[in-house]
């Protein structure tokens, strides 16, 4: 390892992205990243985790600590719900996808009115999105069975799946990296209705077969990457529903360890959620307008609101030939273009609930209306909108959970890791896609008098040239600006050998080189953080079924840190 000196690459690079020196730990399996050096965490995220007293105001508790949790759990079994009718809304669900028997063992534990749920979700991305999507559910995973344990009541793990938004961007497409470590990204067929229909109504086509042929050809081969395909090709096939098919292979991934999959578009569900429906509609732009008072609060104290809404703006959608927005202007209401009254609009959402669907404010008091959450696992900066939502929760008589950051992780070899610690590189120093870092890395190694003779030449030089620059202008004053051209032509030729010597480095370190280049294709894919960019099929055709065992055993809690992992 290096010295820690104040010359050391580390200590200029920590000192570049503004990082104290102790921001990191090690052990030989995991390396603690603080999230603070991440420049796309918002400093919102950051306080909940360091200083959560600066943002108390706009959550339900500190999950930090115990008795906040023993308060939600009592607050969540005094709102009545109805726990029989969830069990058997999702226990159909699971039969139709032919659920695991622990997932539907766990399920069935939701008729129980004592039981409490942690609960996470996603969009359904192709083939399961990014690997952070795994993370969310392993959270919830292991945040459930900490609870349990800790408060001594039964607690099931539940993933909502957000089946009823209509971006098919942002599900149509996994990337995964091939044997080179080179980012490959399989993009599905545009399906009939995609990019006006929810995701839930689209409906895989032959041409599917083609996308799990691409990816089977990109993924390196190993022992495991036939049954994953063979599996994949169960879950997405021609006929079945991008939201079932999403679900299927969740429950095929973490169903036999007790997650339990929501598909959040089921009309047999939307009774449970009508009297949100209703009061929504019924007191138009609440919602919206209260929200707004909460991002005006948070912009005051020097944060962001992440959802805006316009005036008169109902937060539900309508489901009938697409997905539309709905608004209301006095007794009028409008289904995207189209006119209603209000009295009929209500009536509607008495009578159909199952043509509704919460927006983004809303969703999470429909979950919670629906299910006894004591907790809602949220990437960093989903906390954001969240924050908006405390006094939403109290408008609708609903016990608002405590909110938890998802674990956040990059997961590595252990060759990574080690040259990661070995020379003490930050992270964050492999995400540019240039060599500027691996230069300094290499620089730092060249032997110290090497590195010293040229300093002290550069050195020399400036010295020298100023006290001739000091004695030519009182022979001839005309020559200050050929000096000074002189100098820099010096300096030139110095910066050029120095050059010269850091690429006679590179390729002397042409193995360091290699490292550097692996760690870098490997934690940022193209610029990107591994876990918002490779697929969590990559990692399960790496790793096989150990994968999910060894993250369950070994994935850290702890907010506020990023986790570099081997497994």
């Amino acid at each position: 390892m290096l010295p820690r000196t104040v010359d050391s690459f580390s200590d200029r690079l920590r000192q570049y992205v503004a990082v104290p020196p102790d921001v990191t730990s090690a052990t030989a399996s995991s390396l603690a990243v603080d999230i603070r050096i991440f420049p796309w965490i918002r400093r919102l995220a950051s306080d909940y985790a360091f200083a959560y007293e600066q943002v108390a105001p706009f959550f339900a508790g500190n999950p930090a600590l115990p008795t906040a949790w023993a308060d939600i759990i009592k607050r969540s079994q005094s709102y009545v719900r109805r726990p029989a009718e969830v069990a058997r809304v999702i226990a159909a669900q699971q039969e139709q996808r032919g659920a695991p028997r622990a997932a539907r063992d766990a399920a069935a534990r939701l008729a129980d009115a004592a039981t409490r749920v942690v609960i996470t979700g996603q969009q359904a991305g192709a083939f399961g999105g990014p690997l952070f999507t795994l993370l969310k559910a392993l959270t919830a995973m292991k945040l459930a069975a900490q609870v349990s344990r800790d408060h001594r009541v039964a607690v099931v793990p539940v993933f909502w799946i957000d089946a009823e938004d209509h971006d098919w961007p942002e599900v149509n497409g996994c990337t995964v990296l091939d044997a080179e470590l080179a980012p490959s990204s399989i993009k599905l067929a545009d399906l009939p209705g995609a990019g006006h229909l929810p995701i839930a109504r689209l409906t895989l086509t032959d041409e599917i077969s083609a996308a799990l042929d691409a990816l089977a050809a990109v993924l390196p081969e190993t022992e495991f990457r036939d049954d994953i395909i063979s599996k994949l090709r169960q879950a997405y096939r021609p006929g079945a529903g991008m939201a079932q098919a999403f679900g299927q292979w969740m429950e095929e991934v973490l169903g036999p360890h007790g997650l339990v999959v929501y598909d959040s578009s089921d009309p047999a569900a939307k009774p449970l959620a009508r009297d949100v429906f209703v009061k929504e509609v019924s007191q138009p732009g609440n919602t919206a307008r209260i929200a707004a008072r909460a991002g005006e609060a948070l912009v005051a104290k020097g944060y962001h609101a992440q959802a805006t809404l316009a005036g008169g703006t109902v937060s539900l959608f309508h489901l009938n030939a697409e997905r539309a927005p709905v608004r209301v202007d006095g007794n009028q209401a409008f289904i995207g273009d189209r006119a209603i009254s209000l009295p009929d609009l209500i009536d509607e959402a008495t009578k159909h609930p199952e043509h509704f669907s919460p927006n983004v404010l809303l969703r999470p008091l429909v979950q919670d209306t629906i299910f006894p959450t004591i907790c809602y696992v949220a990437g960093p900066n989903e906390l954001a909108y969240l924050g908006q939502l405390k006094e939403v929760y109290a408008h609708f008589g609903v016990p608002m959970p405590l909110m938890y950051q998802r674990a956040t992780a990059t997961l590595v070899d252990s060759a990574t890791l080690r040259f990661l610690t070995k020379y003490e590189l930050p992270l964050t120093a492999l995400r540019a896609q240039d060599e500027a870092t691996l230069n300094q890395l290499l620089e730092s190694q060249l032997p110290p008098t090497v590195e010293q003779s040229l300093s002290a030449l550069a050195a020399v030089l400036t010295e020298r040239m100023a006290d001739v620059g000091a004695a030519v202008p009182q022979i001839d004053p005309t020559l200050e600006g050929a000096v000074n051209s002189t100098l820099g032509k010096l300096q030139h030729e110095v910066q050029s050998l120095h050059n010269k010597v850091i690429q006679a480095a590179k390729r002397r370190d042409d193995t360091l080189r290699r490292q550097f280049q692996r760690a870098q294709a490997l934690t940022f894919p193209q610029g990107h953080p591994q876990e918002r960019e490779v697929g969590f099929v990559w990692f399960l055709n790496r790793y096989g079924p150990a994968l999910v065992d060894r993250l369950l055993e070994e994935l850290p809690l702890e907010m506020g840190h990023h986790w570099v992992l081997t497994i």
